[in-house]
């Protein structure tokens, strides 16, 4: 096996083998230098853990709690799972006195079980469901550096990057979504010193392939060809997949076609409309003209009158979202975020869904404090101006080019040259003059 799987070599006294790691673990966090006996997948972590700002004494935080942990843990895909990791690894973790634990892609802990008196004394650190253990939190650890490397990983003892967890070993391996090889997480084995050992590895990387089989097997099928599905994010003219064809709507037909998605029981002309026009004069001659048209286009049955509805669900990727953070499962609500509904769109029901949806994300996401989402919406083209954001990405990864760029972005805000800031979904934006 490669360095990265054997932390203790067979027949080596794992008591010198702690006196040889701490002496370099205390040389690399006083002088930056890595020993010889460091392995190459420890020494490489600690420098990236370093890189992170995190500090040899620090320790984890617990981000999620109560409802939000369990409505988080609800809807991820490794919940899925979690009867086979019980199964294959729960006796494994309770006889030997050590415990089960599984995060997620961000090295959060979603489950942490086994051996009763064991989950007491790793309370004392935080290795608890909810708390953040991605190697840019608290450093080398087998469950962060397993999802940070996307590979399995077994940290011994002093391996450990913070003095209070070296009493530990783990071993860990990403489990990755069978269908787009993304990786969901890890499953994690931690308990003392017998973990220091190939087979340990071994084990839980063979239960990491076991649950991605068995995810395959769980995942449902694509939706059928014949489920509309509409796109309408990040795009002002949406798409919508509609009986294997793939049809390019107007500006004024992604509105409507929004709109119903979301009211299965149908709108009157009228109501219509006054969501789609802020200028009363429009006559309801114009939205039946767009109707019918929008009708001959998508062709027979799909669109009913009196009142006007869709006769069959569409899947919208904006519901999606909003299903998502309905249910408290934010990272997930953030990845099927491909960017504001229908931009351009200036139609008064629009406008209104969409604030409402950016902000409700937006608002999320700084509540949670996840730098990682942070950045990706800080610097996503509808967040770079994002003051809010930027001040909950500088308090959470206070890295040079982010104070930078939120001290650029307070300095245009009380500029003479720049107008009054705009607040659009709840969030402030810069308005600059035009050039």
């Amino acid at each position: 096996m490669t360095d990265a799987w054997v932390a203790l070599e067979p027949g080596a006294d794992p008591a010198e083998r702690v006196r040889v790691l701490r002496r370099a673990h205390e040389t690399f966090t006083t002088a930056g230098t890595v020993a010889r006996p460091v392995r190459s997948v420890v020494a490489e972590s600690w420098r990236r853990s370093a890189r992170a700002g995190v500090g040899p004494d620090g320790a984890a935080s617990v981000e999620l709690t109560d409802g939000d942990l369990g409505a988080y843990r609800a809807e991820h895909p490794l919940a899925r799972v979690m009867p086979l990791f019980r199964e294959l690894l729960g006796t494994f973790a309770a006889d030997g006195e050590h415990l089960l634990a599984v995060c997620d892609a961000h090295g959060r802990l979603l489950w942490v079980e086994g051996h009763r008196a064991t989950r007491r004394r790793a309370d004392g650190m935080n290795f608890v469901p909810g708390a953040r253990w991605s190697e840019t939190a608290v450093g080398t650890n087998a469950p962060g550096t397993a999802v940070a490397v996307d590979r399995p990983v077994q940290v011994f003892a002093a391996e450990h990057f913070i003095r209070r967890v070296q009493p530990w070993t783990c071993a860990a391996a990403p489990v990755h979504d069978p269908r787009t090889g993304r990786v969901l997480g890890a499953v994690d084995i931690t308990g003392g010193d017998g973990l220091a050992h190939p087979h340990s590895l071994g084990f839980v990387h063979a239960v990491a392939r076991a649950a991605e089989a068995q995810l395959a097997l769980l995942t449902p099928p694509r939706p059928a060809e014949d489920t509309p599905l509409l796109g309408a994010l990040g795009r002002d003219e949406a798409e919508l997949v509609l009986d294997g064809r793939r049809i390019r709507l107007s500006r004024r037909h992604s509105e409507i076609l929004v709109l119903l998605s979301r009211h299965p029981e149908g709108l009157s002309g009228d109501e219509l409309l006054c969501a789609l026009y802020a200028d009363e004069s429009v006559t309801p001659v114009t939205i039946r003209a767009e109707l019918a048209r929008l009708r001959r286009l998508l062709g027979p049955g799909l669109l009913a009158s009196r009142p006007y509805r869709l006769t069959a669900a569409v899947e919208s990727d904006a519901t999606a979202v909003e299903r998502r953070l309905g249910a408290g499962a934010v990272t997930a609500a953030a990845e099927a975020y491909s960017g504001p509904l229908l931009p351009g769109s200036q139609a008064p029901a629009i406008v209104r869904l969409r604030d409402r949806l950016a902000d409700g994300l937006r608002t999320a996401l700084v509540a949670h404090g996840d730098p990682d989402l942070l950045a990706d919406w800080a610097h996503a083209p509808w967040g770079e101006d994002d003051v809010e954001v930027w001040r909950a990405l500088a308090a959470v990864r206070p890295t040079a080019p982010v104070r930078a760029r939120l001290a650029a972005l307070e300095r245009e805000l009380t500029a003479p040259a720049v107008r009054a800031a705009a607040r659009v979904g709840g969030a402030t934006y810069l308005q600059r003059p035009p050039a």
